[in-house]
Order: structure tokens, then sequence, then C-alpha cells
């Protein structure tokens, strides 16, 4: 083995010296290696009980991560803790033409279901365990403050640091699986304490409550990868109740995607927050303030990349990051009530609200679910950024309030209420 200046514990030093094993040795020097390259001096133990991975999708392209899963499988390198999965590439029941079906199923997702096999057997939490928010009380893998993970998914990990104050970075796809296999990760960021101190001081100056995703589009672009402490937001969001959570989860993609925030601090909300204060903002840092006037120019900085930026949409995406059983049901009575203002029964565009299985299960289980099939809505556990994410889908006009499903695909955004008058009456309420 390499000589690496980390400091190991005698266990650790057994694995990397091959004595449990030539596969497990090799799994501890690439999470070493990866610790090290951040300046890392030692591993610490993950303390959660559950992690969350980001290679969902069986795509026919990814052989060499196959190869690799069989060779954890049958040396016994499966991980400590049982884990969730980000959301599932296809659903029948989406919208889509013969020939987006026939390449969907025979070409880019074909090893879905060996895909889906290898996971179980390496520690999928259960079989409908995918989602991007696997931190709702629905899906149960809600980490506790203070809790050290070894998670991916940008939106994931921003909001289990932030809303929840656990403790992750925003690791690489398969490397949050070594980490869950040995079941340390290397100490630095958002893991330690320092890492956690924010650099930039935001002041939310808007006139009404701002739109969750442009706010942090806004943020996002501003701060990239830094930690920002926002003031003025409390007074809008109130306490951390289940609007509050929703809202933070649309926040916080949008800040993770448009940028790369790993941590944010919400003034008199978030538990760090509330817990330390002013004292987390480090000595220098940078103020930006957004008022009205700021979110407007930010929203009009989008680029419209559809080769006919006048044509009508075929398709409209909600949930990216997935809906929370609060917004199926808050979203439910919105589409009735404007459907009933326009004079119509039925949406006007196909659209598709996206939730984790858990979230829909519980959802069925009220008279909404009821509803909104009334209204042509269809619910999915889809990924909508993989659905588009190929050439056939990117053509198609896509419209969505996700400012996640905006930046890594040709969808074009409107807010809410924007998106809520173009399905139920059609057009652009612009």
């Amino acid at each position: 083995m390499a000589n690496y200046k980390m400091t190991l514990t005698p266990e650790q030093q057994e694995i990397l010296d091959g004595k449990k094993g030539e596969t497990l040795a090799k799994v501890m020097e690439s999470v070493i290696r990866y610790g090290e390259l951040f300046g890392a001096e030692k591993l610490v133990p993950i303390t959660s009980e559950h992690n969350h991975l980001v290679t969902s999708f069986g795509l026919k392209a990814l052989g060499p991560v196959y190869d690799l899963m069989t060779k954890l499988i049958d040396d016994g390198a499966v991980s400590k803790q049982s884990f969730s999965m980000d959301p599932r590439p296809i659903d029948k029941n989406v919208p889509a033409n013969f020939l987006q079906k026939f390449i969907f199923n025979n070409f880019m997702y074909s090893r879905q279901d060996f895909y889906e096999e290898q996971l179980e057997k390496l520690g999928l939490m259960s079989k409908d365990a995918f989602t991007c928010t696997c931190y709702m009380d629905e899906v149960g893998n809600t980490p506790r403050k203070g809790e050290v993970l070894s998670w991916s998914e940008s939106s994931a990990v921003v909001y289990a640091n932030s809303v929840l104050g656990a403790r992750c970075n925003r690791n690489s796809g398969i490397i949050d699986l070594m980490g869950s296999i040995i079941g340390y990760v290397p100490y630095f960021g958002f893991v330690t304490d320092e890492g956690r101190r924010a650099d930039w001081i935001v002041e939310v100056r808007t006139t009404k409550k701002p739109e969750a995703q442009l706010l942090g589009s806004a943020i996002g672009m501003k701060v990239v990868e830094a930690v920002p402490y926002v003031k003025g937001l409390d007074k809008w969001l109130g306490t951390l109740d289940d609007a509050a959570k929703t809202y933070l989860k649309d926040f916080g993609a949008a800040t993770a995607s448009n940028g790369a925030v790993g941590l944010y601090h919400i003034e008199g909300i978030t538990p760090e927050a509330v817990e330390m204060g002013e004292t987390l903002i480090n000595e220098g840092a940078e103020v930006y303030v957004i008022d009205d006037a700021e979110l407007e120019r930010v929203y009009k900085s989008y680029p419209v990349i559809w080769k006919n930026p006048d044509a009508k949409p075929k398709l409209c995406f909600m949930g990216c990051p997935h809906m929370s059983l609060e917004q199926l049901m808050s979203w439910t009575d919105k589409v009735e009530a404007a459907l009933a203002e326009a004079g119509n029964k039925r949406v006007v565009i196909p659209t598709v609200f996206t939730a984790a299985p858990g979230v829909l299960e519980q959802f069925e289980k009220t008279p909404y679910a009821a509803r909104l099939k009334a209204t042509g809505v269809i619910t999915s556990y889809i990924c909508p950024l993989m659905y588009m994410n190929n050439p056939l889908c990117a053509k198609m006009p896509v419209i969505t309030s996700s400012n996640k499903l905006r930046t890594y695909t040709t969808a074009k955004y409107y807010t809410d209420d924007e998106i809520l008058v173009q399905i139920t009456k059609g057009g652009s309420s612009k």
C-alpha cells in the first residue's frame, strides 16, 4: 500500500493492510485517497442508521458499475447501514410516445431490474426506497442532528445538513457506497465544526414571501459552494413546521444545483442558527441583499433553450426534488380552484407530480388522491431529470417550477403561480 498522511486507527489500518480481505482494503484505500484530496487527516465513524446513494438508474452504459457491485457482493463487502436510493428513471404511467418507451426499456435503462437486484443484496432499505427526498417521515431515512452520514444527492445532502443539522459532505456516487461499506467517512468540510461556519450573509428584503426555487437559485449562483447565513426569511416562514420544511426542501435544491451549496443557515429557523445565532458567521463575511428587483433580474437571466421558444408545452413536471405530502394536498386544492375559475374540468397540459413511493402511498389514503386524479394530474415516483436526460425528451417543450430540472435539462422554468395558470387555463401568466 502507498504511504498516506492520514492518521488511522488500528482497526482502519488492519482493513487497509488487507487483513479483512483484498476487496475491503481497496474500498478503504479509495475512501482514504478521496479524503486526502480534501486535506482530511482522519476518518470518523458514520453514526446514522441509514445512508443514501445517488446512482439509482440501470443505464446500459454503466457496465463497470455493475462489475464493481458484483465484486463487492461476491466478497461480502456490503453496506454496514441499509440505504435508500435516488428515484427510479421510468414509470409506465408517465406520458411517453412509443419510440421514447422503446428507447427507455430496451436501450437506456435496460439493466434496471438487474441493478435493483444488486442493490437489494448490497443493503437497500426496501424495494421502494427510491427517492431524492429520503429524509421525509414517510420514507424512514431521517437522520438526527449531529449524526455523520455518507450521502450523495445534492438536494438531500443540503437538506440533511441545513434543516436537520446532520453532518455530511457532498459526496460523489460510489464514494457514498464506499463509506457505507467500511463505516467511515473522511473528516473535512461539513463534518467539521469549522466547515459549517458561514462566509456569506444574505439579507432577504422582499415585499412578499419569495419563491423558494427562485430565492435558492439567486443564492446558489452568488455564493457558489460557500455557506450562507440567511436573514429575513424567518419573517415569511415562521417556525420549522411542515410547510417550512417543504419550502426549504425546494429552496435548498436550487442552491445546490444552481450553485454548489451543501449547507445553509436560516436565522431563527434551522437548528444550528437557532442554537448559535450569528456566532456561526465568519469574520469578514460578504453580504448579498435580495429584494424584489434582484429576484426579477435572476428570473429574467434564465436562458430558454427550446428550439421554438414560443412552443406550446407538451408536458409539465412538478417534483424535482420529490413533492411532500403537504405539497400534494395543497396543490390539489390549488389545481381544483384554478380549473373551476377557468371553466375547465381537467388540466390542459399533461402534468406529472412526482413524489416518493412512501409519500404516494400515504397520499392515496387521503381524499385528496381521488380529487387530484379527477383533475387529470398524474402522480409518479420517477426522477424527472432522468426521464428528460436524453435527446428524444430533450426536444420536448417541458415546463417546470423546479430550478434543478431547469438547470440540468431543457425544461423551461416558471414560478408556481405561472405553472398553475399554464396547466389549468393554458397560455402564459406573464
